[in-house]
């Protein structure tokens, strides 16, 4: 791969902070590049033995700037595949100012954002599922979300796709020597017939991970919950409650919420993120609620979830209609919930027959939270892709394998009457594929990953 990032990622030697910013008793300076050994003897002398951690000086133009470790990763064998040196010195803002002059003034650069794990790929050190996977690894906030990165910087992932590839091309070869030799004795016409049931098996394969591609995102960006209903039900409260802190701001004047609340939440391993949306209902007081209405029905559209909040202070039956449930709130989902409010207002209220799962609580008192709170926590898990293998964890993950899906569909029906062009269909179904992992090209999607990286990787 080339003609990605500063040299094709090649020419220069890159410097950067490896660890996190601020004052700290140890901060790891990387530096990757061609010189990297001799920009750091320029600044400590004498260099330690390849992997051998070694206390060093570090001195710049006779003022010394700090004392710490030094030690030497040659490539091939390194994380960039390329020469690369660490020093661990004292994290405080004034010695990182003195070590970025003195490497800047002996022939370093300051890296770009993403520019080491950039030139492991362009090196061949990792493909893009895998950069991929080390990028969600960074931003991962629970257990669920570490296990699947690490899954995918582990090359599962990359593994599945690239497996697929192989099967595709052991598809096309006599497809192809068909073609070549019609004639030739050894080369039946029974070819395409073992190519039609070898893309059956991998359709069926592809069909099954393309199905469970919206589990395993909600496993890496976490499952989106939407807490809905009428003014003044209780969403708000309901919020805070589930979030265990006043992050909405609770009124008892209808309309009081306007625009999207949000509270991210670690359920069992599993991130939710809960939206607090604007109360619905037919007429709005002015502009600025019809747009939290509006605001409210798109955020809907988007959660995996939705809770539908009812105020049973306010009502003492909700027997007589029953569909009012569903009613202008798009549960369409057998997954979604209806929560029984302020069940402290009215302790004798029964729960009706709403053909979906509901709870009865006061998120006033707390009384049902907990419970509340652990079923949403099972539910929670059941939506993402903890159990994924090796899943789809991005849209263009998807959009790949709808792709090969599409032109092994269409190689399937030529297979018999124009095998010329179902190998063709064959070849970009394994192009398709090969965006996964970068096997082909995939410029414009290396801008908006590594641009999610910190500079010190």
């Amino acid at each position: 791969m080339t003609g990605v990032g500063r040299d094709a990622g090649a020419r220069s030697t890159i410097f950067a902070r490896a660890t996190g910013a601020g004052k700290a008793g140890v901060a790891v300076f990387r530096l990757s590049g061609p010189a990297s050994f001799s920009v750091v003897e320029a600044l400590t002398g004498a260099l330690p033995p390849p992997r051998m951690a070694a206390l060093r000086r570090v001195r710049h133009q006779g003022e010394a700037i700090d004392e710490g470790l030094v030690i030497l990763f040659p490539g091939p064998a390194s994380f960039t595949g390329e020469d690369v040196a660490e020093l661990h010195l004292h994290g405080s803002a004034a010695v990182e100012q003195a070590l970025y002059d003195a490497l800047v003034d002996v022939g370093a650069q300051p890296a770009e954002a993403g520019e080491f794990t950039r030139r492991a790929l362009v090196n061949g050190k990792m493909d893009l599922a895998e950069v991929e996977g080390l990028a969600d690894l960074l931003d991962a906030e629970t257990a669920v979300q570490r296990k699947q990165a690490l899954g995918q910087l582990g090359g599962r992932l990359s593994a599945l796709a690239e497996g697929w590839r192989a099967r595709l091309v052991a598809i096309m070869a006599p497809l192809e020597a068909e073609i070549d030799f019609p004639d030739e004795e050894g080369v039946p016409p029974a070819a395409a017939s073992r190519a039609r049931s070898g893309i059956e098996a991998l359709l069926g394969e592809l069909r099954i991970v393309k199905a469970g591609a919206k589990r395993a995102r909600a496993g890496r960006e976490g499952v989106k919950v939407a807490i809905i209903g009428a003014p003044n039900a209780g969403k708000s409260s309901l919020l805070n409650a589930l979030a265990g802190s006043d992050r909405a701001i609770v009124s008892p004047l209808p309309g009081t919420t306007r625009d999207i609340v949000e509270a991210r939440l670690d359920l069992g391993g599993t991130l939710v993120t809960l939206f607090d949306t604007a109360g619905l209902r037919d007429v709005p007081a002015d502009a600025v609620e019809a747009e939290g209405i509006r605001r409210t029905r798109i955020k809907m559209g988007q959660a995996d979830l939705r809770l539908l909040v009812i105020d049973v202070s306010r009502e003492t039956s909700f027997s007589e209609d029953r569909d009012r449930y569903d009613k202008g709130y798009d549960l369409s989902d057998e997954k979604d919930l209806v929560v029984f409010n302020k069940i402290d207002a009215n302790p004798r209220f029964v729960a009706p027959d709403v053909s979906r799962e509901t709870f009865l609580l006061s998120a006033l008192t707390g009384s049902g939270v907990a419970e509340f709170l652990k079923r949403l926590t099972e539910i929670a898990a059941s939506l993402s892709g903890a159990s994924v293998d090796a899943g789809l964890t991005r849209v263009r993950h998807e959009q790949a394998v709808d792709a090969a899906i599409g032109h092994l569909e269409a190689a399937r029906e030529r297979l018999s009457v124009a095998p010329e062009l179902a190998a063709e269909d064959i070849r970009l179904a394994a192009r398709a594929l090969g965006t996964i992992t970068g096997a082909v090209g995939v410029e414009e999607v290396l801008g908006a990953i590594f641009s999610s990286f910190c500079i010190g990787k």
